[in-house]
């Protein structure tokens, strides 16, 4: 599933996979090397997400010994929980329409 806004696309599974893997690492940079990409991508794709949302979906976090991070804030959190509540409702309501489209898909 895919919400777009303006022609871009402001949420999308991507984007919730790289919400979810800051969310696990504290580090845009951990986040971005745990999915294969660049942290200039990574970063393009989080102010991206939080450029098209009221409130953003990530934050800095000032750094101890070890330097900052980044975490999800409330609304990040929310967004993960309601993407993934959404595609698993729809797979339930759309299990025989999408056996057929497999059906389709060659091997």
């Amino acid at each position: 599933m895919r919400i777009t806004t303006g022609g871009a696309v402001a949420v999308g599974p991507g984007k919730i996979a790289l919400l979810e893997a800051v969310a696990h690492t504290g580090s845009i940079t951990a986040a971005a090397k745990a999915l294969d990409m660049s942290y200039r991508r990574a970063w393009l794709l989080l102010d991206t997400l939080n450029r098209s949302l009221r409130r953003p979906a990530v934050a800095s976090v000032k750094g101890g010994a070890h330097g900052g991070g980044c975490e999800l804030t409330e609304v990040g959190r929310e967004l993960v929980a309601l993407y993934r509540r959404v595609e698993r409702q729809a797979a339930v309501a759309c299990r025989a329409d999408i056996r057929r489209l497999m059906g389709l898909i060659g091997d």
